[in-house]
């Protein structure tokens, strides 16, 4: 039986610690690791492949505001993901985080090409363009990962799992440079990007069927 919330007195939280089971709580990081995973590894393959990006698309000039771009969108963004998580929920903020980076990482591989034309001023410019998108959407997969923990796990038990996230971060800052150079060299630079499609799709549809909503606590 619901018990009805009276109107005007606080929300009720939802203690998920104690509510979902180990299992479930695991399934739920592993998702959410997944996904940090995706923008963890962008930041490092992309790296690799920058030379000869800027080479291709013949933007120097623009060489340094193909991070910038992305860094300033994800770091703006940061705190307003949080905020909106704990209006709407972790899972409806974290899946369109996944959609708007997915679409930059898209748009990204796509820069340069003749049916884009002249668009935002060339193939460089489009991707600084794109490598913001990027960040935009990648912004709400470092927020709210570290906000789920808090909700999934109590005090005591955060700083074990954390220690997850630092792992993922080390393993991006192996695996990328040597993913981005090998892509780069035995196929194309876009596939630093395209790679991204079927690992987020992965991590959407795990975080589409095992999360729930996760709506800050509170019922």
């Amino acid at each position: 039986m619901t018990v009805p919330h009276p109107p005007g007195a606080p929300p009720q939280r939802i203690n998920y610690a104690q509510t979902l089971s180990l299992a479930t709580k695991r399934e739920i990081l592993f998702g959410v690791l997944l996904g940090l995973f995706l923008s963890a590894l962008d930041q490092t393959i992309v790296a690799t492949a920058m030379p000869r990006i800027a080479a291709d698309l013949n933007g120097l000039n623009l060489y340094a505001w193909v991070t910038t771009a992305y860094l300033l969108t994800n770091t703006a963004l940061v705190p307003i993901y949080g905020k909106l998580s704990d209006l709407y929920g972790r899972k409806p903020v974290l899946m369109v985080g996944i959609l708007i980076f997915l679409l930059g990482s898209a748009l990204c591989g796509l820069s340069g090409e003749a049916f884009l034309g002249n668009l935002f001023g060339g193939g460089m410019m489009q991707l600084v363009v794109f490598r913001g998108l990027q960040g935009i959407g990648a912004a709400a997969l470092g927020s709210v990962a570290f906000a789920i923990v808090a909700d999934l796990f109590e005090p005591a038990e955060r700083p074990r799992y954390q220690g997850l996230f630092g792992a993922v971060f080390g393993l991006s800052s192996v695996i990328g440079p040597l993913l981005g150079g090998f892509l780069t060299d035995q196929i194309s630079w876009r596939w630093v990007f395209y790679v991204n499609l079927p690992l987020g799709l992965i991590a959407l549809a795990f975080i589409a069927s095992k999360m729930p909503r996760l709506a800050s606590g509170l019922q």
